[in-house]
């Protein structure tokens, strides 16, 4: 019988070396390079497994940590792969062109951004879904701002702001119910203590939006391209208000808390029946746009379709988010590997050291989830990990448990859209179609809450005291052991 390893808990040195390496690897060979993502994280694994050998880790150890991770994250991939078949269904019975075709007659240019936002924060603030929010409204706002020559990776990024604002706050949603959970504090209390945060970013926010739009004017060309969209889409498809059904399946279904993935597929089919019933599509091209997207080929449009149209109708179907797919489970491979070996926890507890404030504390806490989500692309662990390991030490230096559920929030939720390796950014950028780093600099509330959060732990505007009188002794911060999730 083969005798077992002996593991040894990785030194400061080992913990960030793999950490220090994919930050290296990415910011060359993304950022500099421009490499595919994929090789470049699993580099990085191969990094951190072998530091987890010296440990004393077997590979058996290791692929059962990554099985273990890609596990968790199929849930969110069966979301993901019914958002590219709705958003398909959607192209095809041509809800989205509809929504395109009177928005752009409608939205003023200017207000487009501050539009995109509100439209977004609205619907994910009643459904909860940053996800269905981008995949809905979303979709349909990067084509107005196309057929009104409005930036599309500010768009976009107004869509993300707005679409995380709603996943912020609305109890509908699953990070909004996490971070109280992790913290231990209740739901609606929390959800009132982030209002500190994000009303002052939501307002930086729109400012910002309203100071763009009014001083980038639309000129003759923006317009004239919105009437060849036009003109190009009300010859494509039939608009009828029937039409939009799918897309109010999916709204009814989020508020209604029906499951999503049966909600979403049905939504998808019910596009592909009605784009057969009144635009007098084939069936057999409905199944194909469910799996590969859809093509404005499939129309009857008798002319040659504009590069705009083009862009913006050609997509959806499955594969669309297969390239999203092997990014998560790149990432994972990283993930499963550094958190099994304790190289995670061991960063953490550096950052609990060196707490000596309430400053501090909130600060060490936004560090704790910014390392997390970057090197786990994951925002359920962003949330769940510096939860654990800073649930005794906020009531231990006298402050409420909501001021750590809010801090999860505003730097683990609202970041993990904006690292290109993580689900919610590879979703974003393939559903939105613009890429991460590109959209950015415009998903303003994203880094402003965490702006926010600072200044509220430096001022001690909006922190709260712990009233339970809950003694709480040193000793019981949480072991590294107690991290692993």
């Amino acid at each position: 019988m083969k005798q077992q390893r002996a593991k040894r808990k990785p030194t400061t040195f080992q913990a960030l070396l793999p950490i220090v390496s994919m930050f290296v690897i990415l910011g060359i060979g993304y950022g500099v390079l421009k490499l595919k993502t994929e090789p470049l994280i699993l580099i990085a694994s191969i990094i951190a497994g072998c530091v987890a050998y010296s440990l004393g880790y077997s590979w058996k150890e290791m692929q059962d940590a990554i099985v273990e991770k890609i596990a968790s994250t199929m849930p969110a991939m069966l979301i993901l792969w019914s958002v590219g078949l709705l958003v398909g269904g959607m192209m095809f019975c041509g809800a989205v062109p509809m929504i395109i075709y009177y928005g752009v007659q409608i939205i003023n240019p200017q207000f487009m951004l501050v539009t995109s936002f509100l439209g977004a924060a609205l619907l994910s603030l009643v459904t909860g879904t940053s996800w269905g929010s981008a995949g809905t409204i979303g979709v349909a706002m990067m084509g107005i701002a196309g057929g009104l020559g409005v930036s599309l990776p500010a768009t976009a990024g107004a869509v993300v702001s707005g679409a995380f604002f709603g996943d912020k706050l609305s109890p509908l949603s699953d990070t909004t119910n996490l971070a109280p959970m992790a913290a231990g504090s209740e739901l609606y209390e929390h959800i009132k203590h982030m209002l500190y945060t994000t009303i002052p970013a939501t307002l930086v926010a729109l400012s910002v939006y309203t100071f763009m739009g009014i001083n980038n004017p639309v000129g003759t060309t923006e317009s004239a391209t919105a009437e060849l969209m036009k003109q190009q889409l009300s010859e494509m498809f039939t608009f009828n208000p029937i039409i939009l059904l799918p897309m109010v399946i999916v709204i009814v279904g989020s508020i209604a808390k029906w499951p999503t993935l049966p909600t979403m597929v049905s939504a998808g089919f019910l596009g592909i029946f009605l784009g057969v019933v009144v635009q007098g599509f084939s069936l057999n091209d409905g199944f194909t746009v469910l799996v590969s997207g859809f093509d404005v080929t499939m129309t009857n449009f008798g002319g040659e379709p504009s590069a705009e149209i083009i862009r913006l109708l050609n997509r959806g179907g499955i594969t669309s988010m297969m390239s999203t797919s092997t990014l998560v489970f790149a990432a994972m491979c990283f993930a499963g590997i550094i958190n099994v070996s304790g190289m995670l926890n061991t960063v953490l507890e550096l950052l609990l050291k060196r707490i000596k404030s309430t400053t501090g504390l909130i600060c060490s806490t936004i560090a704790a989830c910014f390392t997390v989500a970057l090197t786990t692309g994951n925002s359920y662990l962003s949330i769940l990990v510096p939860g654990q390991l800073f649930k005794d030490a906020y009531p231990q230096k006298g402050l409420a448990a909501k001021n750590l559920s809010r801090t999860l929030e505003d730097s683990g939720t609202v970041l993990v859209p904006l690292i290109p390796w993580s689900a919610a950014g590879a979703y974003m950028a393939a559903t939105l179609g613009v890429d991460v780093l590109d959209y950015l600099p415009y998903a303003i509330l994203c880094y402003t809450g965490i702006i926010m959060a600072v200044i509220c732990a430096i001022t001690g505007f909006g922190i709260a005291k712990d009233t339970s009188n809950t003694a709480i002794s040193s000793n019981s911060l949480p072991e590294a052991e107690a991290c692993n999730v």
